[in-house]
């Protein structure tokens, strides 16, 4: 759990996800994205698998990660098809992997299916040693079905388990994070994303349990970091 009476403004940076997922985004957006993740020292720039190459030269002899999403923002795409974009964006260097669950197979009970899909990615992104966050897309979930996902991540082993897209209904929520953290515990980490704008609503991911926060406002989050600690 986050110390966040503790919370360095460099820590807090390590957790951000600084994300541009937008259809119409030009290579100067991304550029810009970049940029500002190189300065703040952001833990990763998250963008579909297309701009991989494109981020990754930007940020070359960085600290910041290049992460892609896969399969986004549906997750209606077969395993194999998955495996195959994952590995493209881990060639076109690719340090991190969020991909999306296929939520119909989870709406249709059929578990057994999304155990292979999450084994097929992790054990693909972990060969290549490259970090794997698995979306569930909550807004689509019961909360039974939060918790049979959570715990299939526990035995499988992703890095992280993810909330959402940010192109649902609605994003992360303080209740859900804390189910997801209360099934995997310490053996795998939680991404909280979606509907994240402000520090208040961060802290409370962070107090819930999450260790990344995926957001394309990340500057405004951290002014009001800055804000809140400058008034102690």
């Amino acid at each position: 759990m986050v110390d966040i009476d503790r919370l360095t403004e460099y820590e807090l940076c390590r957790m951000f996800d600084h994300t541009l997922l937008k259809p119409y985004a030009s290579k100067q957006d991304f550029l810009k994205l970049c940029e500002e993740a190189k300065t703040n020292h952001f833990a990763m720039v998250a963008i579909n698998s297309y701009p991989v190459s494109l981020c990754k030269e930007a940020l070359k002899g960085t600290d910041v990660h290049v992460g892609a999403a896969i399969s986004f923002p549906l997750g209606q795409m077969s395993i194999r098809s998955k495996c195959e974009e994952t590995q493209n964006a881990i060639d076109d260097g690719a340090d991190e992997i969020d991909y999306v669950v296929n939520v119909s197979k989870v709406k249709d009970g059929d578990f057994r299916y999304i155990k292979e899909e999450m084994t097929s990615l992790v054990e693909l992104a972990h060969r290549n040693h490259v970090l794997i966050k698995v979306i569930f897309e909550n807004c689509y979930l019961t909360k039974d079905e939060i918790v049979k996902l959570s715990q299939i991540a526990k035995e499988v082993r992703p890095d992280y388990i993810k909330t959402s897209t940010g192109f649902g209904t609605f994003g992360a929520t303080v209740e859900d994070v804390k189910i997801m953290k209360s099934i995997v515990g310490d053996d795998v980490k939680v991404k909280a994303a979606g509907g994240i704008r402000d520090w208040e609503t961060c802290r409370e991911m962070l107090l819930a349990g999450a260790e990344r926060i995926g957001t394309s406002s990340s500057l405004k989050i951290l002014e009001g970091f800055r804000s809140e600690k400058n008034s102690v």
